[in-house]
């Protein structure tokens, strides 16, 4: 039987219909839900298929269940921690190393630059900025250095107007950050790294869409080559789900 010809368990028909009337009912994160005896008569499930549907979703990051008197099932934002799990387990299972991450990057990144040059909004430029002024002043300090180049790289894909890049972003450098692959940043990369995002940045903030695709382009090619020259073992590691925690 192909996978999506499987019937779906109850429990995940349910974890559906929750969220469906989350979003009718127009709930939002802090807002609770129905004691449990109300969503067993509304959906008509016994006990334990409701409690799994809920925890499903509390893994998922839609709800969290607070125990006691006056807690419950209350509504939660998921964050791009929640796919970086479920995207380094399916990588994990897949048998995938970490060049398939800095592989994907190569192919993403420049579009979100060019759609970033587009669509930036006033708020995402000054972000933008204290990003780069951050990674300058912090050369010397690689913990700072690569905490501000990765938000950089975030902001830019946020900016780009497509939420999917940004959480996508997120979660790949949460793979790949999270690992302890040995790979080290001499002041030397770190400057050239620089360089490589004020291209980016001087181009998006003028506009330019093809200067900004074009300059991602050479940054994240410039990175690949870094790795690939110093640190092939790391590339050629497997993902795996632990190393991320």
């Amino acid at each position: 039987m192909d996978r999506f010809d499987r019937p779906q368990k109850t429990a995940m028909i349910v974890a559906r219909r929750i969220v469906s009337d989350i979003a009718d009912r127009g709930l939002g994160p802090g807002d609770r839900l129905p004691p449990e005896k109300v969503m067993l008569e509304e959906y008509r499930v016994g006990r334990g298929t409701l409690r799994e549907s809920l925890r499903f979703l509390e893994l998922s990051g839609a709800i969290s269940l607070k125990p006691g008197p006056g807690g419950g099932p209350t509504v939660e934002k998921p964050e791009a921690s929640h796919l970086m799990n479920s995207l380094g387990l399916l990588l994990q299972f897949e048998g995938a190393k970490f060049a398939t991450i800095v592989e994907a990057r190569i192919g993403l990144e420049p579009l979100m630059a060019r759609l970033a040059a587009e669509r930036i909004s006033d708020e995402q430029r000054v972000q933008l900025k204290e990003t780069v002024d951050l990674m300058r002043d912090s050369i010397r300090d690689l913990d700072r250095f690569l905490e501000a180049n990765r938000e950089f790289h975030n902001i830019v894909a946020w900016a780009s107007g497509n939420p999917l890049f940004g959480y996508l972003i997120d979660a790949l450098d949460g793979v790949f950050a999270g690992a302890a692959l040995g790979v080290d940043y001499p002041e030397s990369a770190r400057a050239a790294v620089f360089d490589a995002d004020v291209a980016v940045f001087d181009a998006i903030v003028a506009g330019d869409s093809a200067g900004a695709a074009e300059a991602m382009r050479a940054h994240v090619s410039q990175w690949t080559e870094f790795l690939q020259k110093k640190f092939p073992e790391a590339l050629d590691k497997p993902i795996t789900w632990e190393s991320m925690l």
